[in-house]
């Protein structure tokens, strides 16, 4: 049965609940095609995403090779259990595959069917370690305020943001938040830092200060996104994550890095800790495993985690589509194309572009403070006035990436006061100049108030 368009808006309307979307709200797009950067909705109407739908559409949308192979995995073995001895090949040529791209020792993979699954199986896992090693007042977490881990009562109380507690409480205990680095905002530091090395210098004193103060035996990890992307695509100083390993070592807690969004040539490389240069305990990892054509994801797990992890009747947590068959068929044809195709580095060289098109275009305009990026992660942060940098007040009806979808067709994504571009790796130079022409067009009659002057 095929609908038109206002039948298919209606039908929405009618029976689907939408994140974030409350009920009063009428518009609807129906996206109903999809190749390489572009998308098509129900009306026709054609849209460049520069998101790449929520950050891992890597090889872009449409691709028949991917199609094929999920439809060959499927006329050979849809689906069986992963549980207990019971296995596929998928699966184990995927997790062969991954152990080889990862930093050593991250040589055991646990897979699950996304980001917000694998947040709950990494803090299950940070916990469980110590439990199995007698350690069983190591229950804390670590993590920071804007980060944002999933919505799972584990992974959403390690979120640092007040919206996703609100009416869900009470959440998980021992979850203590630390500030975010984001060197822009100085005014989080209380004044102490102007350099990026002063940020890490405050915030690994304050991280010091909070393991005293709640027993670094009693701490079981700390987890936190490399680059914080919900938070607003915040880049961290270059020593921070090393200073930060170096203080866990020496107190025996777990580093987990949710990757969930940095993974697989986001960055510029496999995995953000390569470009940071540390090797976390586990790497959460969803997404682009497989540009999003099917959902999976995956952790990484160090070695002498997973020791302990499989001793006795080993980790004792599954999901029904644990290494799904043709999930990670897919996901190993998508890594086969990123490799093939280059997009580690055409990330590092196209990232690059976009963002001197971006500053280009907008680094004149007054309500723009800061504009950054790695690889094909950007944010431009916007600033009623550049000299305090107050954040630019958003009217929540007529936000700017809403006007700039409207009239252009482009598609960014607003995240804490700054328009985030993660568009699909294979983005091309003059699509990287539509993107940053469609940002202009709006932001240019964006007042330090926050209205937008008609077209």
């Amino acid at each position: 049965m095929t609908h038109d368009a206002a039948e298919l808006a209606r039908l929405d309307r009618a029976h689907i609940i939408h994140p974030y979307l409350p009920g009063s709200a009428t518009e609807r797009v129906v996206m109903t095609e999809g190749s390489g950067c572009r998308l098509t909705d129900s009306e026709g109407r054609g849209y460049l995403d520069a998101t790449g739908g929520l950050w891992l559409a890597q090889v872009g949308h449409g691709r028949e090779d991917l199609a094929d192979v999920a439809h060959e995995q499927m006329k050979k073995l849809e689906y069986f259990t992963s549980f207990w001895e019971f296995s596929n090949d998928r699966a184990i040529a995927l997790a062969a595959r991954l152990a080889g791209i990862a930093p050593d020792p991250l040589n055991h993979v646990y897979f699950t069917s996304g980001g917000s699954e694998g947040n709950e199986a990494a803090i299950k896992m940070a916990r469980y370690y110590h439990h199995r090693r007698g350690d069983t007042d190591r229950t804390w977490i670590l993590a920071r305020s804007k980060a944002y881990h999933g919505i799972g009562y584990g992974g959403g109380s390690a979120t640092g943001f007040p919206l996703y507690h609100e009416g869900f409480a009470p959440m998980m205990p021992h979850v203590s938040h630390l500030t975010p680095p984001w060197p822009y905002r100085s005014d989080l530091y209380g004044g102490e830092a102007s350099t990026p090395e002063q940020v890490t210098d405050f915030l690994i004193r304050e991280l010091e200060e909070r393991i005293a103060e709640i027993g670094p035996d009693k701490i079981a990890a700390m987890i936190g996104e490399p680059i914080m992307g919900v938070g607003g695509m915040l880049v961290p100083p270059a020593d921070y994550w090393p200073r930060v390993r170096e203080v866990l070592d020496r107190h025996g807690i777990l580093l987990i890095f949710d990757e969930v969004v940095t993974a697989y040539g986001r960055v510029g490389q496999w995995f953000a800790a390569q470009h940071f240069g540390v090797t976390p305990d586990i790497i959460v990892t969803a997404k682009g495993i497989t540009s999003g054509y099917v959902p999976l994801g995956a952790l990484l797990v160090a070695d002498r985690v997973a020791e302990v992890l499989l001793r006795d009747h080993g980790f004792p947590m599954g999901y029904t589509y644990n290494g799904h068959p043709v999930a990670t068929a897919v996901a190993l044809a998508n890594l086969d194309i990123i490799e093939k195709e280059g997009l580690l580095g055409r990330a590092t060289s196209m990232g690059a572009f976009l963002h001197a098109e971006l500053q280009a275009q907008l680094g004149d305009l007054p309500i723009v403070g800061e504009i950054r990026s790695v690889g094909m992660m950007l944010a431009v942060e916007l600033v009623e006035d550049r000299e305090t940098r107050v954040p630019l007040p958003l009217d929540p009806a007529n936000m700017p990436h809403d006007v700039i979808r409207r009239e252009t067709g482009v598609i960014v994504r607003d995240s804490a006061h700054s328009l985030v571009l993660s568009p699909p790796l294979i983005m091309t130079e003059a699509e990287a100049k539509e993107a940053a022409s469609a940002l202009r067009g709006v932001l240019e009659r964006t007042a330090p108030t926050g209205e937008i002057r008609g077209a």
